[in-house]
């Protein structure tokens, strides 16, 4: 067995192709099972902490990369489709958790009706890749696996449900796994949530995150032993990933868009770290204007002039204007953080003022989930 951990590191070169599905049978590649685990919001560092000492086993005996800078926009949806499909979001087209589409519609992470349309997800997924050798593909969790991606669903896979037990998951995967040569799968996917829940409600360096991290390492620790009792450690190349880290923010953070704006000018389709907005007729260059410069945290950019680094110009769905809610310095230690990279740093949130007033109201908090 090979082991790989890379904590937010891309999995697969990003390509600059497009998105079409091609449905030709391809050649095998060489044998070995590969099993992609992915612990969302498993910041680059906390593979360090105490509370996971079966993650540092399996990165002592294996292969470990020391960071990742995820594919923009740092959310869940954009950056797990990226490392199944080795394209950058403006390629595949989930270029955030919340989007807007001519022909489409609203796509949500929370509306099941549009997860499971094809039509939103572009490019070709490694479990569609792999049926297309010949071979079965699994997938216990993952975004885009509840989807006839190029007209076929994953040989197995499970509809998201994140109250499922954590224990059961492993199980289940191992049962995948233990089935005989020639029906076992060849890729398995397997997510965890734990880490991004208590990062986002409590803050990375939390004991609630800490408790988070130490029930993943648990998982992975069940995940190797049963691997070690099946005699399967010489067939499966066990690979652990993060989609995005966390960083802490603040109540002073909080970027209120209506102070500037009115909100009645624009359609917010995505809010935080990235905003995504489409102008009403006739207000782009007046609502472009009111936010440049508007806020020493706040860089807004038109599509086609966002920087070639970030990849993000080129699909239909990227809206005319991209709010990008930027890094600050330290800050009194805050409860709750948002998504970002390897930046030991506070960062901004954007947010509309009577909303996010209400959210804190109500669920006695400062910041609602991203």
């Amino acid at each position: 067995m090979r082991s790989y951990l890379a904590p937010l590191v891309l999995l697969l070169a990003a390509c600059a192709g497009g998105s079409r599905v091609d449905p030709t049978p391809v050649p095998a590649a060489g044998g070995g099972t590969v099993l992609l685990i992915s612990l969302d919001g498993f910041r680059w560092d906390f593979l360090d902490r105490a509370v996971a000492p079966n993650l540092q086993a399996l990165a002592r005996g294996g292969v470990r990369a020391q960071w990742m800078t995820p594919a923009f926009p740092s959310l869940t949806f954009p950056n797990h489709y990226t490392m199944v499909t080795g394209l950058y979001p403006e390629h595949h087209g989930i270029i955030a958790n919340n989007i807007r589409d001519a022909a489409l519609g609203t796509f949500r992470i929370s509306d099941t009706t549009a997860v499971r349309n094809a039509g939103w997800w572009g490019g070709e997924p490694i479990w569609r890749t792999v049926q297309r050798q010949g071979k079965h593909a699994a997938a216990f969790f993952w975004p885009g696996s509840e989807a006839p991606i190029g007209g076929a669903m994953p040989w197995r896979f499970m509809r998201f449900n994140d109250a499922f037990p954590n224990a059961a998951r492993v199980d289940s995967v191992l049962t995948w796994l233990s089935l005989p040569t020639g029906e076992a799968p060849s890729v398995v996917t397997l997510y965890y949530s734990d880490v991004d829940h208590a990062g986002h409600d409590d803050g990375p360096d939390a004991p609630a995150t800490d408790s988070a991290i130490a029930r993943v390492d648990s998982m992975i620790g069940r995940l190797m032993a049963g691997l070690a009792a099946r005699k399967l450690t010489d067939r499966v190349n066990v690979i652990v990933v993060s989609d995005h880290g966390m960083i802490a923010t603040s109540a002073e953070r909080v970027i209120k868009l209506d102070d500037y704006i009115s909100l009645a000018d624009v359609e917010v389709v995505d809010w935080s770290p990235v905003g995504t907005l489409i102008p009403k007729p006739g207000k782009e260059e007046a609502v472009y204007a009111a936010l440049f410069r508007a806020h020493p945290q706040l860089t807004i950019y038109k599509k086609g002039e966002i920087p070639a680094r970030l990849h993000f110009n080129s699909h239909a769905r990227i809206t005319p204007l991209v709010l990008v809610a930027d890094p600050a310095g330290p800050s009194p230690r805050p409860r709750a953080s948002r998504h970002g990279a390897r930046m030991p740093a506070v960062t901004a949130s954007i947010r509309r003022r009577a909303r996010w007033e209400r959210s804190s109201w109500r669920r006695g908090r400062r910041f609602g989930r991203a």
